[in-house]
């Protein structure tokens, strides 16, 4: 038999061997051979020269071959030729054609042999690594099986069959140890393409472990029955999972449990324990929330939406057990619903209720010179602030036990007075500060807004251009006490929190306010091609980081 002719059977058999150990394209493997022989060429022949190898996919016979460019202006003579010496050799022969020579096979050396070999695997390596990214970029979310096959420092490569997997410390439960061959069932969280390769980060402490984890447990969930809405873990201790379920025959708590527990035990075994409350979801944001602090009872809540808040009030001996070891379980509940929980006990909440009472009696009593049974009844009937009496329709005030048409006119007149002379008081003192006339032509401003702000060294429209929606809302809010502007990075994240929450100004109050400021910016620019943005977002600006 010829022996050329068995080499290249040979070669055509070790690239589809290779091909198969690897799962990748014959093709590919064919190419790297190419490669590889194409770079033994110019090792023999000159770097300088643009040699390329071929071979026939179905004899495997290897071809050689130099390549020149024809030109008509030769730069290169080793890869280059003038059209006119080519047309010599081949009349129809054009510019941009190329002038291609068969070359003698070469008998790779053994250096030029393993510098092959090395060009070989490397593109093998190569295909493989791209490979394995396209097939694992598509199964982010997915749960795979796999099996441990080193653990450095907590850090564990998982091995999942055709490529491997990285599971960092703390992507782990805590207290769990993996030794080399157990066998790990993790969710792929993240695939990423680096340059030593593609990178499939695991994760047994992701929320989403734990929803697809009871979706292969519970088979109304995987057919869309039951909707897993939300999941808020403390990996490794305690977690609550949000459900719903669209078939009124069904309970969604019940399906998940399982008969005596078996569902949700499989669960928590594959957990290491972990205790999970399967909370019945709701539309309503009071129900749902109350769902979520169980065990605990609940007794009233009062929402805040432009705050996204709530305040939970609990009976004195449910305090523990709403707010939870280290406060577990109020932060879980908290992250479950989406909702700023606060939680209050009912004589906390009547005592806070009583000051608010008392502070706006107050207020009534030395804003309009009346008698504290009037404030009393005002307060009673969730009159606020002194504009709402102020501009109320007289019948509603009227309608007032012990009130009549005299009275609520009078008391309104008296309210509009008092607002005059704030308004002159606070004129005054912008111009005292120095505030300049045209921030008084900013839509939302108040002549008190404008004085606290002056305080705050705000004075321009370049100055209150250049806050941020939060900064604005800090200024303005009676809560901060003698907290300026300057001092917002310095306050404790819990501190600032609180004083934005007491800000009667909204975000998107403080946002629209920002932008109007920063008009006379743009008034001279020339219009924004279509779909620029014609100015940024004060949302979108880096709010000064508070410290803990």
């Amino acid at each position: 038999m010829d022996t050329s002719a068995l080499a290249r059977t040979e070669l055509l058999q070790v690239a589809d061997a290779v091909a198969r150990e690897k799962s990748i394209e014959r093709d590919e493997v064919l190419e790297a051979m190419e490669q590889a022989i194409s770079k033994a060429g110019r090792a023999k022949y000159g770097h300088e020269h643009d040699i390329r190898a071929e071979i026939d996919r179905k004899t495997g016979e290897v071809r050689l071959r130099r390549y020149r460019e024809v030109a008509d202006e030769v730069e290169n003579e080793f890869t280059q030729i003038l059209t006119k010496d080519a047309q010599a050799r081949k009349d129809d022969i054009q510019p941009g054609d190329f002038i291609i020579e068969d070359l003698p096979p070469i008998d790779l050396g053994r250096i030029a042999a393993q510098t092959a070999k090395q060009v070989i695997v490397q593109k093998v390596r190569d295909a493989e690594r791209k490979r394995q990214f396209d097939e694992y970029k598509n199964r982010v979310g997915e749960v795979v099986n796999g099996i441990v096959k080193r653990n450095e420092f907590g850090n564990v490569t998982v091995d999942l069959g055709r490529a491997e997997a990285l599971m960092r410390r703390d992507e782990s439960l805590p207290r769990e140890s993996f030794r080399t061959g157990d066998r790990v069932r993790a969710y792929i969280y993240d695939v990423r393409e680096e340059q030593r390769g593609p990178q499939i980060f695991l994760s047994r402490t992701h929320p989403q472990f734990m929803a697809k984890l009871f979706a292969q447990e519970v088979p109304e969930i995987y057919d869309s029955i039951i909707e897993l809405k939300s999941v808020a873990r403390d990996p490794g201790s305690r977690a609550k999972i949000a459900v719903v379920s669209y078939d009124s025959s069904i309970d969604p708590v019940g399906a998940c449990v399982g008969m005596r527990g078996s569902r949700v035990q499989a669960v928590v075994s594959e957990l290491q324990g972990e205790k999970i409350d399967i909370i019945p979801w709701s539309e309503d944001t009071a129900t749902f929330v109350v769902n979520a602090l169980a065990p605990a009872e609940v007794t009233k809540v009062v929402l805040d939406e432009d705050a996204h808040r709530i305040e939970v009030v609990v009976p004195d001996d449910q305090l523990s057990l709403a707010i939870g070891r280290r406060g577990q379980n109020v932060r879980l509940a908290s992250i479950l619903t989406g909702w700023d929980i606060d939680i209050m006990t009912e004589e906390t909440e009547s005592r806070r209720r009583q000051e608010e009472f008392r502070a706006r009696s107050q207020m009534f009593i030395d804003a309009l010179d009346v008698d504290d049974v009037i404030a009393h009844l005002l307060v009673t009937e969730g009159f606020t602030a002194l504009e709402q009496v102020a501009f109320v329709p007289v019948g509603e005030l009227a309608q007032i036990e012990g009130f009549d048409e005299e009275v609520a006119e009078e008391l309104r007149a008296r309210a509009r007075t008092h607002l005059e002379e704030l308004d002159r008081h606070n004129e005054e003192r912008r111009r005292e500060l120095g505030v300049a006339d045209e921030l008084t032509e900013v839509e939302g401003l108040t002549p008190a807004l404008l004085v606290a702000l002056g305080e705050q060294g705000v004075k321009t429209l370049d100055d209150l251009a250049d806050l941020a929606g939060d900064e604005l809302r800090f200024a303005c809010s009676s809560q901060r006490g003698e907290h300026g502007l300057d001092a917002m990075a310095s306050l404790p994240n819990s501190e600032v929190d609180r004083i934005l929450q007491g800000s009667a100004m909204s975000q998107d109050d403080a946002n629209a306010i920002i932008m109007a400021a920063r008009a006379h910016w743009f008034d001279d620019e020339p219009a924004p091609a279509d779909g620029a943005d014609a100015a940024v977002s004060p949302e979108a600006e880096v709010q000064p980081e508070a410290q803990d």
